[in-house]
């Protein structure tokens, strides 16, 4: 059994639309007794293992997109159906911008604590934890205390936590904005090494249309608030990819100017404008 907050629809083998397909996807939040809407009929298919990039401007929905994706927040309207393969491991695990490490353990406990929550064997557990402490250049500091790391480093944490815990999907939400330029591509690099060894299905948010390009297979361009998908931008670059190459790329630059271009379309952002139902 799944334990989220409400019902999503799950299919035991793979639907004809693949990971995940949101049908006429709607949310509205209630303020003063009036609806302001945040969501508007939001239409998506992610197939397996694919890594999708939800771009946009402030206020479009984004993270209330991956909130209801993870079982946080309940639609008003419309349908999530998702396809999984197994009960025997999660269904979602979520990145938050902030590092949400617990600093009472140290690094190897954060990364093992998902595993210890299924009672996932021991020695499984210390495999799996030596195994992404490595990928994520944090067996050096496999038992720190989190106050004894940098911004970055808990980042790392969190993400080598998420991987170890093996879930199907994996939803990030803006996990490196707030780090400097030379880290967040560093991490950029890492979790593209990440998922080129797991090839989990990823629905990243992002404010930063490089990084939407860097990291994504596709690109969902979304409207200004109420948030729905504009443009659906396929991104070819082969992989495995390098950062600091891919940047230099031709065609990089072609595609950066057409998401600026429709994002500079969209409105200038308006304050909440409550109405009536």
């Amino acid at each position: 059994m799944d334990d989220r907050p409400f019902d999503v629809a799950y299919a035991e083998t793979m639907s004809a639309h693949g990971k995940i397909a949101i049908r006429g996807l709607c949310k509205s939040y209630e303020l003063g007794g009036d609806q302001i809407r945040a969501l508007d009929t939001f239409d998506l298919d992610i197939g397996e293992g694919e890594f999708v990039c939800i771009l946009g401007p402030s206020g479009c929905g984004k993270t209330t997109l991956l909130r209801m994706l993870a079982g946080l927040e309940t639609p008003s309207e419309g349908e999530i159906v998702v396809s999984r393969r197994t009960q025997d491991r999660p269904l979602t695990s979520m990145i938050f911008q902030e590092a949400s490490v617990f600093p009472w353990m140290r690094v190897r406990d954060n990364v093992a604590f998902g595993l210890r929550i299924r009672r996932v064997p021991r020695q499984e557990q210390q495999a799996s934890v030596r195994h992404f402490l490595d990928l994520c250049g944090l067996a050096r500091f496999a038992d720190a205390y989190p106050h004894q790391l940098s911004g970055g480093m808990k980042q790392r944490v969190s993400v080598a936590r998420a991987f170890a815990n093996d879930p199907e999907i994996l939803l990030m939400d803006e996990p490196f904005a707030a780090l400097d330029e030379q880290t967040k591509i560093t991490l950029q690099q890492e979790l593209l090494r990440l998922w080129n060894e797991t090839r989990k299905t990823v629905v990243f948010i992002t404010h930063s249309i490089d990084e939407a390009l860097v990291l994504a297979d596709r690109v969902i361009v979304m409207s200004g608030r109420p948030g729905r998908p504009i443009a659906d931008i396929a991104v070819n670059f082969a992989r495995p990819r390098l950062v600091h190459e891919l940047k230099a790329v031709s065609e990089f630059g072609r595609l950066w100017h057409e998401v600026w271009s429709l994002l500079g379309s969209q409105p200038e952002p308006q304050p909440a404008k409550a109405t009536s139902v």
